[in-house]
């Protein structure tokens, strides 16, 4: 799988890799998943010699998986690897029954499942996956690891990116002492991203208004902090269990961008300031600080350079949407990335990775600009705070941030007449029980006939392997006869009569496939 540079004494006998990836993440690890599937040589280097952390872990890394993200897992194979979520009460998954259980919140206002009215979700059967459902960093990165290794994915832990040379063949990584080559190189390095910063690329965005802090804390006098989430006249803090406690201060940011160590009499200051108590810490386990700056790349790819994930875009981690943001831009360019290094990519596929994610980015920011905008400790923030909690109380309002927070209504603009065009494809159902998303796993693009037209199994044929035709009955068809499914799960062609659509079928594979 990888090739050998013989151009000059210094790299001869060198591996040349499809791809390097910055960054063993959540994000890292799923392109390079994706790649791998692709038959594409990769090798992930990876700053850190130890991926466990204890931020990663429960409860501090718990993570929200919401629906793009779950069924991304759940077709290729590895949504059933995930534990946490089948033992954990989570308020997202149903674990906990009843109409008034919470499903989620914008800005720390509530939304109640008994409120959501899932039938406006047209397009979206009864499936295999909930809409959102609760895990650790941890645990994904660990999931995700084991699967990268066992697609042939190499891994190397310490060793940091500290520059890198481009030319129009392929690019020369430097890591400490070390030198690696490859076609492509891929930022998925996170928030402070060598890659971005060495590859040119602006970074364009707001400046923050808050200095948040995730800690683990010993207090002496714990009864005097609410648990829960409380919003204060300065802030915000909230104790999801003794001990565990997550600050948020309104200091323009002012700490976090001062990098100063942060020290127990610091975190005492900040809580007893924000809680309006003088609540008591003994001792400081950890403590990590964050801020609501919301930054993205005015362009995800420079030459032969690319980003994703929280490289290529940063917000406040309100809502958990950066984690299943970054998991999309891997779903999204894997399969366009690979088809480009296999000379299998038509004109412009590559590029459609910026115009399909730039947008979801930029809603995910402005989604999080405006909580905080309502978390502000001002007369005109409260105001707002009380419009939207009695809009979240109702029915429409619950079901419009459902769909907003949890992706149901995520799509790419792909043109074309019909509604389900650049939406996720339906869970399926076959008569034999089996649902498309399990006939995902390879990663090939499907071409799904309801209605065995032998003109659509001839132009599937055409595009050999790049595209699988299935005909079968389903147990509902929405009322369409046929679907062009890309390899990320999101429909290219949708048609309710597949003969008189026939040619505008025809353009959409050339668009997404060469012959």
């Amino acid at each position: 799988m990888k090739a050998t540079l013989k151009n000059n004494k210094s790299t001869q006998n060198q591996a040349v890799y499809d791809v390097i990836i910055s960054g063993a993440g959540p994000v890292g690890l799923f392109l390079a998943c994706e790649l791998a599937l692709a038959k594409c040589s990769v090798l992930i280097l990876e700053k850190a010699e130890d991926p466990r952390s204890l931020l990663k872990q429960f409860p501090f890394g718990i993570r929200g998986l919401f629906a793009p993200t779950i069924e991304s897992l759940y077709r290729r194979g590895l949504l059933d690897e995930l534990e946490i979520h089948k033992h954990l009460k989570n308020p997202h998954s149903g674990a906990v029954q009843g109409a008034n259980r919470q499903a989620g919140h914008f800005a720390g206002i509530p939304f109640h499942d008994g409120n959501i009215d899932t039938s406006k979700w047209t397009y979206r059967l009864a499936s295999a996956t909930e809409p959102s459902l609760i895990s650790e960093m941890q645990e994904i990165e660990t999931v995700l690891a084991r699967r990268a290794a066992a697609l042939g994915v190499e891994i190397r832990r310490g060793l940091a990116i500290t520059g890198f040379h481009q030319t129009a063949d392929g690019v020369t990584v430097q890591s400490a002492h070390q030198s690696f080559q490859s076609k492509w190189l891929a930022g998925c390095d996170g928030s402070r991203s060598i890659v971005r910063k060495t590859g040119g690329f602006e970074f364009a965005g707001t400046e923050p208004e808050f200095t948040g802090y995730t800690t683990r804390i010993d207090i002496a006098d714990p009864e005097k902090l609410n648990p829960g989430r409380n919003v204060t006249p300065t802030g915000m803090y909230m104790q999801s269990q003794p001990g565990y406690v997550v600050i948020q201060e309104f200091d323009g940011g002012a700490f976090h961008t001062s990098e100063k160590q942060v020290t127990l009499e610091h975190i005492q200051e900040v809580l007893r300031r924000v809680s309006n108590t003088d609540v008591t810490i003994t001792t400081l386990h950890t403590a990590t600080t964050w801020t609501d700056r919301a930054r993205q790349a005015t362009t995800y790819r420079n030459g032969r350079v690319i980003l994703a994930g929280d490289a290529a875009h940063i917000h406040a981690p309100l809502g958990g949407q950066g984690l299943n943001l970054g998991l999309g831009d891997a779903m999204n360019l894997g399969w366009k990335l690979a088809a480009t290094i296999q000379e299998k990519a038509p004109e412009g596929l590559l590029d459609s990775y910026y115009t399909e994610r730039h947008p979801i980015g930029l809603q995910v920011l402005d989604w999080s600009r405006a909580q905080v905008a309502i978390m502000q400790p001002s007369p005109a923030a409260r105001a707002l705070h009380a419009i939207f909690r009695d809009l979240m109380n109702t029915r429409d309002g619950a079901t419009y941030m459902a769909a907003r927070m949890w992706g149901i209504f995520t799509h790419y603009n792909l043109g074309g007449d019909h509604p389900l065009t650049g939406h996720s494809v339906p869970n399926f159902e076959f008569e034999d029980g089996v649902k498309i998303g399990e006939l995902m796993h390879d990663g090939k693009a499907i071409l799904l006939d309801f209605d065995s037209n032998d003109d659509l199994q001839t132009l599937a044929n055409e595009y050999g392997d790049q595209i699988r035709y299935i005909s079968a009955n389903v147990k509902d068809r929405l009322t369409v006869s046929a679907l062009l499914i890309r390899p990320d799960g999101i429909i290219a062609w949708a048609s309710s009569n597949n003969i008189s659509d026939y040619e505008e079928l025809r353009k959409a594979a050339a668009r997404w496939f060469v012959l």
